[in-house]
């Protein structure tokens, strides 16, 4: 893993929402500290998916050729996820990477997606998400509801997918997710379509960004909390009612697909 010093670590829980400041205690304290924090809010897996993401290899492989860079960084990730079951072994349980997820399962199990449930995945299950992160919105916790606004899309885009019994891309890109369930459900716009529901398609397109985005970027600045976010909690609501709005949407495609 590329090294990281108290400021990053900082950063990155600031990143996750946890209200943390650098001080002298040792780097693994913060990740500690962090690690209790996504689990307390069930975001191990984006944690996980934070440390391990391409980019933050960059300083360490931009001197070999693509090829070289995507061989060295699965070595690098497959060793820290050996690494990190050397301690959950002797626990019966070991970390894999299902379905675009980290997940901790019991050791020498069969391969389980355990993301998302098929039972499970209908409009009540985004309901229920939509109302969880109108809570955290009351609470002030912005960037908990925007991350789960962004995790509803994710995993609704999954399901479809592997509905009609594709293999979702495990790349945590929502976009190259949504390109897959835009080429599989046809939902592409064309000269032959009303044009407003040609403009309808486009902004969906524009929600998937909007939300990516302000949970993988703007997110990023620097502060305490809710408050790093540049936004109100009116725009948190908007961009938690438009992915909402989006995943009912998409779920509906795939069932009037399915008859």
């Amino acid at each position: 893993m590329p090294y990281q010093t108290g400021q990053m670590l900082v950063e990155t829980a600031n990143h996750f929402g946890l209200p943390v400041e650098y001080d002298s205690r040792s780097r693994w304290a913060y990740v500690e500290d962090l690690l209790d924090y996504c689990i307390e809010r069930n975001c191990v897996s984006e944690m996980l998916c934070h440390f391990f993401a391409l980019e933050r290899f960059s300083k360490e492989l931009r001197d070999f050729e693509a090829d070289e860079i995507e061989r060295r960084y699965q070595e690098i990730v497959r060793g820290a996820i050996g690494l990190i079951n050397a301690e959950l072994y002797f626990g019966g349980h070991e970390l894999r990477f299902l379905g675009g997820k980290y997940v901790v399962a019991d050791l020498g199990a069969g391969p389980k997606v355990v993301a998302p449930s098929i039972k499970a995945m209908d409009r009540q299950y985004v309901k229920d998400i939509a109302e969880r992160a109108q809570a955290d919105i009351d609470k002030g916790e912005l960037d908990s509801a925007i991350t789960k606004a962004r995790t509803l899309l994710e995993e609704v885009f999954i399901y479809v997918i592997e509905q009609r019994g594709e293999k979702a891309s495990e790349s945590g890109d929502v976009g190259k997710l949504y390109k897959q369930v835009k080429d599989l459900y046809k939902m592409h716009g064309n000269a032959g379509m009303d044009k407003r529901i040609n403009q309808l398609l486009s902004g969906l397109e524009k929600i998937v960004s909007a939300v990516s985005e302000m949970r993988n970027k703007n997110s990023d600045a620097h502060g305490v909390g809710s408050r790093r976010l540049n936004i109100a909690d009116y725009h948190a609501r908007l961009a938690v009612n438009a992915a909402t709005n989006m995943a009912d949407f998409i779920l509906s495609v795939a069932a009037h697909a399915a008859n």
